[in-house]
């Protein structure tokens, strides 16, 4: 039972410290981006915590190795959580919580933006993938990876879709030149 509240103790942490971050960069949009996928988000967080909960209470326990499950899945978590929080520190005050384009914003190509478009995403599901297998639980894991991969999905699109408008043939030529999540990949 270390590695799921290890984790638990990482995913609060996570939390903690991304909530006043995403607060000091409120901004009012003037138009309507984020098309509710910060709401989308807000579910995935909430199933994951149930999944979390079917998780301490063993249901959905996986047989056989356990324990080397729980620390991959830890390794997963804090490689996913760096990967955002690089990327979150790269994007600085145009990172937020929900989609929106400011009157000031710029394209980001650097840092981990080099090389995907979307490198907070890798992280966080990564991580998720990580806090699901840091359970050894197949309820926990399908709880954390689904909803916040159906999120991230639909945030892509949206957030694209703004930044295609936003920026035109500067984002075109943007995308054609990386990729969304995984380098070289997809």
């Amino acid at each position: 039972m270390t590695a799921p509240v290890i984790a638990t103790f990482i995913r609060v942490l996570w939390v903690a410290a991304e909530l006043p971050y995403l607060r000091r960069h409120r901004v009012r949009p003037s138009k309507d981006w984020d098309r509710r996928s910060a709401a989308l988000w807000d579910v995935a967080f909430a199933v994951e915590a149930s999944g979390m909960l079917l998780g301490f209470f063993g249901v959905g326990r996986m047989a056989g190795a356990v324990a080397p499950v729980g620390w991959v899945g830890l390794t997963f978590l804090v490689a996913g959580v760096a990967v955002r929080w690089r990327a979150v520190y790269t994007l600085g005050k145009f990172f937020t919580g929900t989609v929106l384009i400011r009157s000031d914003h710029r394209l980001v190509r650097a840092g981990l933006y080099r090389h995907v478009r979307h490198p907070a995403y890798t992280g966080a599901l990564l991580a998720h993938l990580g806090l699901g297998l840091s359970f050894s639980n197949w309820c926990t894991l399908a709880l954390s990876v689904v909803p916040y991969s159906v999120a991230a999905a639909y945030r892509i699109r949206v957030e694209e879709r703004a930044l295609r408008e936003a920026f035109g043939e500067e984002y075109a030529d943007y995308a054609r030149r990386t990729r969304r999540l995984i380098p070289g990949v997809y």
